[in-house]
C-alpha cells in the first residue's frame, strides 16, 4: 500500500520556470512529473540527454519530505547535487550519502535531513543497506524513491550491480512509498526484469524513442596499433580542440592512449577506477571546466555526467554489450549538435571478451555471449546502423528516415536482391520447426555436419545444405535482415535462439522484394600484430645518423657532452617529425622552449636542407594541406616510402594487399603529393628500360595499361607497369 501524495499547491510548469529556468517540458517529463505527484510507481525510459533527473527533482521540490535517489557512482550524485545546488538559496536542499564523506559532512548531512531541509538524498544501493542509513530515513516523511540507472539491477543490463536486486527489500524497511524507476538503455527483457524485481508491474510505464537523430555511427576496422592511434589523432585533430571521449576496456589502454595523445598535442587525461578518487574528481572537473579536450576512459566515466558539448566518442575498444555502446555514445551531441560517434572494431577482441568470462557461472557466460554477438552484429553489419541500434531496443525505425547518419547509409555498399534466398531460409529455418542459434542455422544452410545438426537430425532433411552455393557471411547478412524486419524470432529467455515469427510467416505467404548488401568481414588482428607505437614511429634512419653527429659537433663547441644538448629520444622524434622551425622544434619530445632557443637553430637549419635535399613531404606538411584523402593510412606510406622500405614489407606493416597498396599509392600521386618509387623498381627493371617506359607513356593519350603490355610484347607485368605508370605521373604531374 502506497502512502498517499498531497495535493501539491505549485503548478509543475511555475516550478519549473521559477525553480529551474526552463520555459517548457521536453518529451514525457510532464506527464512522469504528473504521475510522481499523484504517488504513482513509475518505469521510466529515456534516452541521454532527454532529461530523466527533471522526471525526479521536480517533484521532489514540490512534495512534502524528502525523496531518495539511488544513484550507482559517487561522480553521478556529486554532479548532480551540485547541478541542483546552483538553482537553490541553500546548499543543504540537495546532498548525497556516500563514502567520500568526511565525519563533519557526514554529521552535516545527517542535520540537514532530520531537519526537513534536505528534499533530494543521493545515495549508493551499498549505502543504503546499511542500518545506519535505514534508522536515519526512519526518522524522515520520504517522498518516494527514484532508482537511477535502474538497468543496474538486471543481469541482462550493461552494468549489471547484484546490490540493485535488493532494493526493493530495504525501500520496504524505511517505508512503502511510490518508486520512479529511470534508465537510458533498457530492452524489453530487462525492462521486464526491472519490473519484476522492484515490484512494480502495474508500474505507469513512459517510453521514449531512443533515436538520436544528431548521431553520426561509424565503424572502422581495428588493425595494428600504431595505425588506429594515427587515425585517434587524426580523427581529434579535425574537430578543432572540441570535447570528446575515447573509451577503452583496461586500466593500462586508458593510461597508454591519454599518454600518446599529449604526446600528439591533444590535451587528454585518463580516467579509471585504479585512479584515486581525488584524481579522478580532478580529471572529471577538469574536463567539465574544459582545461582538458579529451578523457580516456573505462566506462565508469560519464554516467550523469551533464557536459552537452561532446562532439565525439571513441571506443577503442568494442564495448561488452550493445546497451553499454548505446549510454556510452549517448554522452555526445547532447546540445542537439551533431556528436561523431566512431567505434573501431577486430573480432579479436570480441574473442578476447569471451575468453574473460570463461570463469564465471554458465548461465552469466551464456547471457555475456549473447550481448556480445548483438554488438558484433552491430559491428559487422552494412544495414543501416541507426535500424539495428534501435531494433535491439524494440523499436522499429524506417531506415530512410537515417538520413545518412550513419556510415552505412552515408556510403551504403552494393546492394543485391535477396528475395528468393530469403523465402529458401525462411522456408529452411521453418522446416526445422525448432528455436535454434545462429550457428547451428548456419551450418545446416551450408551443409555443415556439425554435433549439433547431426544430433536433431537435420542432415538428413531435404532441405539440408539448400544454399551451400553461398557462405556464411551470406547467410549471416541474411539472418540479420530476417531478424531486424521481424521475420525471425530471438528468444531472449533461451539465450537467442531463433524460429519464424507470425510476421515470417505472413511473408513467406506474400513475399515482397528486398535487396542486402553482404555484411563486412574485418580481419582478426592478435595483440602481438599491433605492434609497438612507440618503437615503430617512422624514424628516418639516415636522418637520426646526421643529428648525432651534429650534436656531438655541438656539444664539442659548447664544451658540454652530448647528452646535455638532445638526449637520442629528441633527436629520434625530429628525424620523425621534420621540425624546420624553433616553433616546430619546441613541440619535440624533450626539448621544451628554453633548449630550443639555446641548441636548435642549427638542427632546425640542418633539417631544413635535409628535407629540400630529399624531397621529403613532412606529416605536418601533408595535414596542412588540409586533403581529407590523406588519411593516417597514406601518411604512413609515404613516410615509410621517403625511408625506402620495400613495398612488400609496407603491405605487412598496413595489412593490406599488394593490389591495394597500388591503388593508395595511385590515390597518393592524384592527389598532388611527390612520390619516388625508383628505389624499389631498381631491384627488379633495369634503368634504361624503365626510361623507355616512361617515355611511352608521354606519347599516349589515355593510360591504357592493357595496350601498354601489348606493346612491350609481355615483358612486364601489370604490376611492374602500374608502379611505372605512378612514378610517371609523380616526375611529371607533381
Amino acid at each position: 500500500m502506497q502512502s498517499a501524495a498531497p495535493v501539491p499547491i505549485m503548478e509543475p510548469r511555475k516550478v519549473l520556470k521559477d525553480f529551474f529556468g526552463f520555459e517548457g517540458f521536453k518529451g514525457n517529463q510532464e506527464a512522469v512529473v504528473n504521475s510522481v505527484l499523484a504517488g504513482e510507481d513509475c518505469f521510466v525510459i529515456m534516452p541521454t540527454g532527454a532529461g530523466k533527473s527533471m522526471c525526479y527533482q521536480l517533484p521532489a521540490m514540490m512534495m512534502e519530505g524528502t525523496a531518495i535517489v539511488i544513484s550507482p557512482l559517487i561522480a553521478l550524485m556529486k554532479n548532480q547535487v551540485d547541478n541542483i545546488r546552483g538553482f537553490a538559496q541553500k546548499s543543504s536542499l540537495a546532498h548525497f550519502l556516500n563514502s567520500s564523506l568526511s565525519k563533519a559532512e557526514l554529521n552535516q548531512v545527517i542535520e540537514d535531513v532530520l531537519s526537513g531541509e534536505t528534499k533530494l538524498l543521493y545515495v549508493a544501493p551499498e549505502t543504503l543497506k546499511k542500518d545506519e542509513t535505514i534508522d536515519l530515513l526512519k526518522k524522515v516523511k520520504i517522498s518516494f524513491v527514484a532508482v537511477d540507472e535502474a538497468h543496474c539491477i538486471s543481469e541482462w543490463g550493461h552494468d549489471f550491480r547484484p546490490e540493485y536486486r535488493r532494493i526493493k527489500q530495504m525501500v520496504k524497511a524505511i517505508d512503502d512509498v511510490p518508486v520512479l524507476a529511470l534508465t537510458a538503455t533498457a530492452t524489453p527483457k530487462v525492462q521486464q526484469d526491472v519490473q519484476k524485481n522492484l515490484g512494480m508491474m502495474s508500474a505507469n510505464l513512459f517510453k521514449s524513442s531512443f533515436n538520436r537523430p544528431n548521431l553520426f555511427y561509424q565503424v572502422r576496422p581495428k588493425g595494428r596499433k600504431d595505425i588506429v592511434y594515427k587515425e585517434i589523432i587524426s580523427f581529434i585533430k579535425a574537430r578543432n580542440n572540441t570535447s570528446g571521449i575515447v573509451y577503452c576496456l583496461s586500466r593500462k589502454k586508458v593510461e597508454e592512449i591519454s599518454e600518446m595523445l599529449n604526446m600528439n598535442g591533444i590535451k587528454a587525461l585518463p580516467y579509471h577506477a585504479g585512479l584515486e578518487s581525488k584524481v579522478r574528481g580532478q580529471h572529471q572537473d577538469a574536463f567539465l571546466m574544459e582545461d582538458c579536450n579529451v578523457i580516456v576512459a573505462t566506462i565508469a566515466f560519464g554516467m550523469g555526467i551533464d557536459k552537452p558539448d561532446v562532439r565525439f566518442v571513441i571506443h577503442y575498444d568494442v564495448p561488452k554489450s550493445l546497451e553499454g555502446y548505446y549510454q556510452e555514445t549517448g554522452r555526445g551531441g547532447r546540445d542537439g549538435l551533431q556528436g561523431d560517434c566512431l567505434l573501431f572494431y577486430n573480432p579479436s577482441d570480441i574473442e578476447k571478451l569471451e575468453k574473460f568470462m570463461k570463469d564465471k557461472p554458465v548461465a552469466e557466460q551464456e547471457i555475456g555471449s549473447l550481448l556480445i554477438a548483438e554488438t558484433a552484429a552491430f559491428a559487422e553489419s552494412s544495414h543501416c546502423r541507426r535500424k539495428m541500434l534501435l531494433h535491439y531496443f524494440g523499436e522499429h525505425f524506417n531506415e530512410e528516415d537515417c538520413k545518412q547518419m550513419c556510415d552505412n547509409c552515408a556510403t551504403p555498399k552494393l546492394k543485391q536482391e535477396v528475395t528468393q534466398e530469403l523465402v529458401a531460409m525462411l522456408k529452411a529455418i521453418e522446416s526445422l520447426k525448432s528455436e535454434l542459434g545462429m550457428s547451428h542455422l548456419l551450418n545446416f544452410c551450408v551443409g555443415k555436419r556439425s554435433d549439433s545438426v547431426r544430433d536433431y537430425g537435420h542432415d538428413l532433411l531435404t532441405t539440408f545444405g539448400f544454399g551451400k552455393e553461398k557462405d556464411k557471411l551470406y547467410w549471416k547478412s541474411l539472418m540479420r535482415l530476417a531478424l531486424v524486419q521481424g521475420y525471425l524470432n530471438k528468444n531472449i529467455e533461451k539465450y537467442g535462439l531463433m524460429s519464424l515469427s507470425e510476421q515470417g510467416e505472413a511473408y513467406l505467404k506474400a513475399p515482397i522484394f528486398h535487396e542486402m548488401a553482404v555484411d563486412v568481414e574485418y580481419e582478426s588482428v592478435k595483440d602481438e600484430d599491433y605492434g609497438n607505437f612507440k618503437a615503430e614511429s617512422a624514424c628516418d634512419e639516415e636522418l637520426f645518423d646526421h643529428l648525432k653527429d651534429l650534436r656531438r659537433k655541438v656539444a664539442k663547441d659548447k664544451g658540454l657532452p652530448p647528452y646535455v644538448i638532445f638526449q637520442d629520444p629528441s633527436l629520434e622524434d625530429m628525424a620523425t617529425k621534420y621540425p624546420m622551425t624553433i616553433d616546430e622544434l619546441v613541440n619535440i619530445n624533450g626539448v621544451g622552449k628554453n633548449k630550443a632557443q639555446k641548441f636548435g637553430e642549427p638542427f632546425v637549419a640542418y633539417i631544413t636542407e635535409f628535407v629540400k635535399a630529399n624531397d621529403i613531404e613532412r606529416p605536418q606538411d601533408i595535414a596542412l594541406k588540409g586533403n581529407s584523402d590523406k588519411s593516417a593510412k597514406r601518411v604512413n606510406i609515404i613516410l615509410n616510402i621517403d625511408k625506402k622500405v620495400d613495398l612488400p614489407d609496407i603491405t605487412k606493416q598496413l595489412g593490406i594487399t599488394f593490389e591495394a597498396l597500388i591503388h593508395e599509392l595511385d590515390q597518393i600521386v592524384n592527389s598532388g603529393t611527390k612520390l619516388n618509387l625508383r628505389y624499389f623498381l631498381n631491384q627488379f627493371i633495369e634503368e634504361e628500360l624503365q626510361v623507355e617506359v616512361m617515355a611511352y607513356f608521354k606519347t599516349v593519350d589515355v593510360a591504357d595499361l592493357e595496350a601498354a603490355s601489348g606493346y612491350f610484347d609481355g615483358d612486364f607485368s601489370m604490376e611492374e607497369l602500374e608502379l611505372m605508370h605512378i612514378q610517371f605521373l609523380s616526375d611529371v604531374g607533381n
